[in-house]
């Protein structure tokens, strides 16, 4: 008997391993679940992005006290996180554990340099609140109610913004005036004369047919309500406290060493940005060994087509040349969408497996083109019920060169944003957090990885197309550069213009907007090269273990 009993504890001792692991599993994957619950009832607006109607009748709350309480939930949560046993999971679940740790971790630190009270830009907030429409689907009585629901609540949010912006001026913490002047003119589209003009509207012009005649009149005349007597009132009392208060306080110097705890600031942003713990010195430098690089490249282009002038000449005979140019925004529209459709068929060439999500390409709103950049993608719904959008600017089609569309449509659409984007929503053995998380560096340097896939796709024939992608490299090292000059080395905007024009082809006009965007949104543009950088590098490290077994199909798969 003894023996028996013996023999029944070994066994019993090699199960506990096995069964603390499972606990452990499941005790994180439940936190991972109702975070991600919580995420989505705090932030209705990315669950309306992701396609998850349950809160489309509602905005953020955005009163200080329900931001702090966030904040304090967040602590909890990296608590909870870390009562876990980390050693007791398997090695996967030890990945989905640190980097939902990482992500948290982030989020706590940079609360205290309370960005929550900058709550807009010129490139999008309150003023734009209309673009969600792009994304909702009015296929039925609820979704037009929980519409209006938000109309009847846009004034209240519209309130909590200015209370925001309020607190923003009294600790000095504020975008510069350079950039935000451009707010006024995006306020004033909201200020219609009628409610039926009002881009919240948009939705009560063509009311499904699913809905009773009676039923469309009466949601009709209570958007006409909402709209006149509350949203156009709000965003007019918004546009006094803007124009008379806020905009005169911003200050003029454009870096972020200016704002309360600037320095500290921006090597958090650095951090969080690029995933790595490079300082802003050290990032400087890397661009500006970037630039110097493909420069070469740029110079030997320049040498291949004959061109006699220098750097300067050819830079600007790119930029003023009108066969580099389509005549009109529809021209340039219909010539994106044909260059979409020839590069997806070319795809099965470098990977194995291609998302199933379909995408299309749309032109940005006409109301944001003149105030932001080149292009952006928009992912499609997490179910599969929204395609994703490649958006492009067709606002004075005679800035947007030909020569760039090839490298900006891989970055944006396939093999870029929405191939990988998409292809992440499909992994559903992952959780929440994962599929749909934003690690920058990832994100943005597969993007700039994918636009260095041109020639193996069959594109970038053409010398000047080959340019058009150095320049969009170029582009992105100069990032490196203008950011941490700005933000770190106290450089001036137009330091930074000069340095962006001296080194890059892209238009004036575009400079411009980039220049603006680095100026609002600190440290975002670092991500770019540092994590194509990392990418490549793992690639060339494959390259060479594997020699005549290197497959990239493979590679680009894991």
């Amino acid at each position: 008997m003894s023996d028996w009993i013996a023999a029944g504890a070994l066994a019993l001792a090699a199960l506990l391993p096995g069964a603390a692991a499972a606990d452990a599993v499941a005790e994180l994957h439940a936190l991972f679940d109702s975070e991600w619950e919580r995420g989505l009832r705090e932030d209705p607006e990315r669950a309306t992005y992701l396609g998850d109607a349950r809160y489309n009748d509602r905005w953020p709350d955005l009163r200080l006290e329900a931001i702090a309480a966030r904040h304090e939930a967040d602590r909890a949560a990296l608590a909870k996180l870390r009562a876990i046993d980390h050693a007791a999971l398997p090695p996967a679940e030890q990945l989905n554990y640190d980097l939902f740790e990482r992500q948290y971790a982030d989020e706590i630190e940079g609360h205290r340099f309370r960005r929550f009270i900058v709550p807009l830009n010129q490139r999008g907030g309150i003023q734009t609140q209309d673009e969600i429409l792009e994304v909702l689907r009015f296929d039925g009585a609820k979704a037009y109610e929980d519409w209006l629901a938000r109309l009847e609540a846009l004034p209240a949010l519209i309130a909590q913004t200015e209370t925001l912006m309020r607190a923003g001026m009294k600790e000095g913490r504020m975008n510069p005036r350079i950039v935000m002047q451009r707010v006024p003119a995006q306020i004033d589209k909201q200020l219609v004369d009628a409610p039926e003009q009002s881009p919240f509207y948009k939705p009560f012009l063509n009311v499904s047919d699913t809905i009773a005649p009676e039923q469309r009149a009466a949601y009709a005349r209570r958007a006409r309500a909402a709209i006149g007597n509350g949203v156009i009132p709000a965003y007019r009392r918004f546009r006094d406290f803007f124009v008379r208060e806020y905009l005169p306080a911003c200050p003029e110097d454009a870096g972020a060493w200016a704002q309360p705890d600037g320095a500290d600031f921006y090597a958090h942003r650095a951090r969080v940005f690029t995933t790595t713990p490079l300082a802003p010195d050290e990032i400087h430098e890397i661009g500006q060994r970037e630039v110097r690089r493909i420069r070469g490249e740029m110079d030997a282009i320049i040498e291949q087509v004959g061109f006699e002038g220098g750097f300067d000449a050819f830079v600007e005979f790119l930029r003023t040349d009108p066969r580099f140019y389509y005549a009109t925004g529809d021209a340039l529209l219909d010539a994106y969408r044909a260059l979409a459709k020839r590069v997806d068929p070319e795809l099965v060439r470098l990977f194995k497996t291609i998302p199933r999500l379909p995408y299309g390409v749309r032109p940005i709103p006409d109301k944001v083109a003149p105030d932001t950049t080149t292009a952006y993608y928009l992912p499609g719904a997490a179910d599969g019920t929204r395609a994703g959008y490649y958006y492009v600017n067709l606002y004075r089609p005679e800035t947007r060169p030909k020569y760039e569309m090839e490298a900006l449509t891989l970055h944006e659409a396939m093999p870029g944003h929405h191939f990988q984007l998409a292809r992440a929503q499909e992994l559903g053995e992952l959780p929440e957090f994962r599929r749909h998380g934003r690690f920058t560096a990832y994100v943005e340097g597969w993007g700039l990885y994918a636009e260095s896939l041109g020639e193996e796709l069959g594109l970038y024939a053409d010398p000047y197309s080959k340019f058009g992608a150095l320049t969009y490299e170029m582009w992105r090292a100069v990032r490196l550069v203008v950011d941490t000059g700005m933000h770190h080395r106290k450089w001036t905007r137009d330091q930074a213009i000069a340095f962006f024009k001296a080194n890059a082809a892209k238009s004036e006009h575009d400079i411009v907007n980039e220049i603006d965007r680095y100026i609002a949104w600190p440290g975002q543009a670092l991500a770019y090269k540092i994590g194509q950088l990392k990418i490549r590098e793992l690639r060339t490290r494959a390259e060479h273990a594997l020699g005549e077994r290197f497959d990239v199909r493979e590679f680009h798969d894991v």
